[in-house]
């Protein structure tokens, strides 16, 4: 079973103000979960995305902004990665044209550039599992978005969409890469962060 993140806590001075706000309750709305917003400052997020600012529970079909277009191939190869000794590899291959954004992203109108990535997961029972869970992502447009690249600080750029991939066959944790012995219950942990599980 996945170990789920631990709920963020959004500062709060008190238990009078909203924690998206920080302000006094404008129209105080509990989510089912029991946290409590401005109705006008949860209605908004909730726009962005339908889970709590606190603790992650998702209320409703989550979709997301990515652009319009993208593929997401797959393909096999017998090599191990590290870690995962006598499975295969599953090679994913994203690719997200340059655009025009959309009302849903940042700048509408504006060019958004492209971006072409390769992620790895082990061919094993679990690593098919994951595999199934971010193509149910990516066609509910949750694996990338449109905004500033934390690699390059450019804006108006396809980026990820905080599901985190293995970018590299090896280099550990710290290198996107294997092994990360936690790894794949983390990522379905965020995979259901989503509504995707």
């Amino acid at each position: 079973m996945a170990k789920r993140r631990p709920p963020r806590i959004l500062p709060t001075p008190s238990n009078d103000n909203c924690a998206i706000c920080m302000s006094s309750f404008t129209n105080q709305t509990a989510l089912p979960c029991g946290h409590l917003f401005c109705k006008s400052c949860i209605d908004e997020w909730f726009k962005q995305k339908p889970s709590c600012p606190n603790c992650y529970q998702t209320f409703g079909k989550m979709t997301g902004n990515q652009p319009f277009g993208g593929t997401m191939t797959t393909s096999k190869s017998s090599s191990s990665l590290p870690g995962y000794p006598g499975y295969g590899t599953i090679e994913i291959q994203y690719s997200i044209h340059a655009g025009r954004q959309t009302a849903e992203h940042p700048h509408p109108g504006q060019m958004h550039g492209g971006t072409s990535r390769i992620a790895y997961l082990p061919d094993n029972p679990e690593g098919r599992e994951v595999l199934g869970l971010l193509r149910r992502a990516f066609d509910a447009r949750l694996i990338f978005t449109v905004g500033m690249s934390r690699t390059t600080g450019a804006d108006n750029q396809v980026t990820w969409n905080d599901i985190h991939h293995k970018t590299n066959r090896q280099g550990g944790v710290f290198g996107f890469g294997y092994p990360d012995e936690t790894y794949l219950a983390r990522v379905k942990g965020e995979l259901k962060d989503k509504g995707i599980e």
